[in-house]
């Protein structure tokens, strides 16, 4: 049950409980597809979305009837009156009566929570809402004819809504019943699988078995504990699809608070990722959105100015790549205003030299903690907490974030996320007698380290193909004991940041891995993220690529700024290393 629509009063019924769960979440579906229809219409009107639009609001009518929600049915019944209107064309579609419609649905949700909570009545400002429904809905009725649409209808701002809507919904998962069968399918087999291994292994030493035979009986059921894990990894997979349509309303009331017009442009909807992942990019995208409207997108009047339509377009678009779901924010605004950035980074000390910055070291300055170009602070932007919170979020899910823009065009900005948050196929790295663990898709490959720069050394450069590659000796950085091995290597990770090394002893291969949480003690611990299980029942620490990266970044810019002037490499070039 969505727990947006919150959850029936305790003491009920189970059988009661039961029938409230169910109506939450048709009544939220219901809701959900109003405000799409709704958004749809205001672009493009015709008589087939307003039959749709009756046909929605009809149907929540009837359920919050046949359970005896009056308010909650009254109030819709004045929502399909203003719909009818519409429909027989003595009022005319437009923005108006569309934002009327908007903030009917809102009201609704609060009516629909408060019947689930018991309360089932209508607030002043429910009645207020009602009668304008109900005044536009009476409008023509006695002449019979067409009228003209009253913008002086007082309309409620929808706009401060938007974090609470979206925030609101609850973590909810529904499986198909064929997979839920072959769930049980499987699990039967392994615990018959299971019986025949044990009869194996008490018999083993009275009938002289061979490990060869052990192995075999071992080896039949890797299958089934693989296809097991495939289809409960399927069960966490569902589509991005619901999270990018509730947007479609954010950005048209945040827009429009902005006195701005745009429109949002959904695609690969059915597109699938792990349940804990798209929960957790909620508020990331969240805050995407919010930049691209503030900082991206014109005012009419600048668009038409400057050659574009006066409503501005983003596109969010979702795609699988590389065992990876990727998620773009386009937007056709201003784009990054790179001469801005340089002069606030200046400001506040971020770089010596701005000005010998590439344009995609630039881009990237906006990810840093409390950054800003926003003259003035506004609901929206101004406080520095946009982008680094969203860099921060989206590498907490050990994925990446990217920007790329062209001034006057646009800027996309790409997340790269995990399929799932439950395993990691992952790189290990030995140091010393612990594991460390990198994932997969970070690794760009690997080298022997020069004799020359064996050292005890926390940090290190080397040249990759004639650029500067900053590395960590994860030895050194972990406080690892032990003498220092005969040979090290370097494992190059590449990362929107930049590309580095990590030094370590011993190169251990690939695999999926299981993530674990850490202990209280070590939720805190830099450089470290999670930790996983060993084939041989040690435990393995998987790595904070990200922080590792930045890490060694700035190693290398400190070490830069206290070298000679004639230096190979200059400050820019050491902090902001590009892919090979």
């Amino acid at each position: 049950m969505s727990a947006g629509m919150g959850g029936p009063p305790p003491g009920l019924s189970a059988e009661w409980q039961q029938v409230l769960a169910i109506f939450a979440d048709e009544a939220e579906e219901l809701l959900s597809s109003m405000e799409e229809t709704l958004i749809a219409l205001e672009a493009r009107p015709d008589d087939e979305r307003l039959r749709a639009l009756f046909r929605l609001a009809h149907n929540l009518k009837g359920s919050g009837s046949s359970l005896g929600f009056q308010a909650l049915t009254d109030y819709v019944h004045g929502v399909e009156d203003l719909i009818q209107a519409l429909l027989d064309q003595r009022l005319t579609v437009g923005e108006p009566w569309i934002s009327l419609l908007l903030s009917a649905v809102d009201h609704l949700r609060e009516l629909t929570r408060a019947a689930l909570a018991g309360v089932d009545q209508l607030g002043p400002a429910h009645q207020a809402q009602l009668d304008r429904l109900r005044e536009g809905g009476a409008t023509g009725k006695s002449a019979g004819g067409a009228t003209s649409n009253p913008v002086a209808v007082p309309l409620d701002d929808g706009s401060l809504r938007v974090e609470t809507r979206v925030a609101s919904r609850g973590r909810s998962l529904r499986m198909d019943v064929e997979r839920l069968d072959r769930i049980v399918t499987l699990t039967a087999e392994l615990s018959i699988a299971r019986g025949r291994m044990t009869q194996f292994l008490v018999e083993a030493e009275a009938s002289g078995a061979s490990w060869d035979e052990a192995l075999t009986q071992q080896r039949e059921m890797d299958p089934l504990f693989q296809e097991l894990q495939e289809e409960v990894m399927r069960v966490r997979m569902v589509p991005v699809g619901p999270l990018f349509r509730q947007h479609l309303r954010t950005v048209r009331d945040l827009a429009r608070a902005q006195d701005k017009l745009a429109l949002l442009e959904l695609e690969g909807e059915d597109v699938t990722m792990d349940t804990a992942v798209l929960e957790a990019l909620r508020d990331p995208l969240l805050h995407l959105l919010r930049n691209a409207l503030d900082h991206g997108i014109e005012t009419p009047a600048e668009r038409q100015a400057a050659g574009k339509d006066a409503c501005g377009r983003l596109r969010l678009r979702a795609f699988h790549d590389a065992g990876s779901v990727v998620v773009e924010l386009s937007d056709d605004g201003r784009g990054i205003q790179r001469e801005r950035v340089k002069d606030r980074a200046r400001e506040r000390g971020l770089v010596s030299a701005p000005e010998r910055l590439r344009d995609e070291e630039v881009d990237r300055l906006i990810f840093e903690p409390g950054f800003s170009t926003a003259k003035t602070v506004t609901e929206l932007s101004g406080r520095g907490v946009g982008m680094d919170v969203v860099r921060r979020d989206v590498e907490a899910l050990r994925g990446t974030v990217a920007v790329r823009s062209q001034e006057g065009e646009g800027t996309t900005m790409t997340l790269r996320l995990p399929l799932t948050l439950a395993v990691i196929q992952g790189f290990a790295m030995g140091v010393g007698d612990q594991v460390y663990v990198a994932p997969i898709e970070m690794v760009q490959e690997c080298l022997e380290l020069p004799a020359s720069q064996r050292t005890s050394d926390e940090s290190g450069m080397l040249s990759l193909r004639g650029q500067p590659l900053p590395y960590l000796r994860l030895r050194t950085v972990f406080g690892v004991g032990g003498s220092l091995p005969a040979r090290e290597n370097v494992v190059v990770l590449r990362h929107p940041d930049g590309v580095v090394g990590l030094a370590v002893d011993a190169l251990l291969g690939d695999g999926q891995r299981v993530i674990r949480p850490l202990g209280r003690l070590f939720q805190d611990a830099p450089g470290i993220s999670g930790s996983t299980i060993l084939g041989d029942g040690r435990v393995g620490l998987i790595l904070d690529t990200p922080a590792l990266v930045r890490r060694a970044i700035r190693r290398a810019a400190e070490t830069s700024h206290s070298a000679p002037a004639e230096s190979a490499f200059t400050d820019e070039a050491v902090a902001r290393p590009q892919p090979s």
